[in-house]
């Protein structure tokens, strides 16, 4: 790729390891020369922007958070804002209830539940995020922009959760939890609007993913790598499929196609 202009990476499985919990010295060194080279560096993720890793210095330029419902550059300009209508947050909290299925809430600012299950809180925890039960839910369910919703989930559960949800869809990368997200959103059309604020073709892009929730972000650009460590249905749409998160993928599959 003689012409990459911009680099897009999702988080857990993908940046960091999922079982080390941290991100390498290569993989830092490898963002690093990305910007060296003039490549924009982008977080693509479905953690709230407040639950960002921070990377030894490492000044991402922009960033796609909630799988793609709200996305910014560095200087804190949005770029992309897509919520849950209210309608759908009712009836997917309804549905929740009727599962016996605690819910957090994502707005831009806060993370918020109505209760606490194991799976929930096994999930917030990969982000190292406490499930916190707020006093104020109802309030902020009615009165503030969602953008997400997370919730203990089997497959098995998907359809009653969905039922009657008119512009929603999952975005699962977990057999445990789920994302909940705007139908007409998700990670390749985040992708999609910051390749239009930049003035980018897809051919000018890359991205990098392990999850059935990058399947789309991989799709919205040139060229779409698959981790050794990622989802079989993603790797059936990647364009290539590099090494594992935790022998430094990424890095090898920079430096032997020139990158870095």
């Amino acid at each position: 790729m003689t012409d990459l202009k911009i680099a897009f990476f999702d988080i857990d499985g993908t940046l960091i390891d999922m079982e080390k919990k941290q991100i390498t010295a290569k993989m830092v060194e490898t963002l690093h020369r990305l910007q060296k080279n003039g490549v924009r560096i982008c977080i693509a993720t479905g953690r709230a922007p407040a639950e960002l890793p921070e990377i030894d210095g490492v000044d991402f330029d922009a960033f796609l958070t909630y799988n793609g419902s709200y996305c910014y550059d560095r200087e804190g300009r949005t770029i992309f804002a897509n919520p849950i209508s209210p309608e759908d947050v009712d009836t997917l909290l309804s549905n929740a209830a009727a599962l016996g299925r605690p819910v957090m809430l994502a707005t831009r600012d806060r993370l918020l539940a109505n209760g606490r299950d194991r799976d929930l809180v096994d999930y917030a925890a990969i982000a190292k995020v406490e499930v916190q039960v707020a006093p104020d839910f109802e309030q902020v369910r009615r009165q503030e922009t969602i953008f997400q919703l997370m919730l203990g989930s089997r497959e098995a559960e998907h359809a009653r959760l969905m039922q009657g949800v008119k512009n929603a869809k999952i975005a699962g990368w977990w057999d445990r939890a789920v994302d909940v997200i705007p139908g007409n959103g998700g990670k390749g059309i985040g992708i999609e609007k910051m390749l239009e604020f930049y003035g980018y073709t897809p051919e000018q892009a890359i991205a990098f993913g392990d999850g059935n929730n990058d399947i789309e972000m991989l799709q919205a650009v040139g060229t779409g790598v698959a981790m050794a460590n990622g989802s079989d249905r993603l790797k059936a749409v990647a364009t290539t499929v590099c090494g594992f998160c935790a022998e430094d993928g990424i890095y090898h599959y920079c430096v032997e196609n020139g990158l870095i």
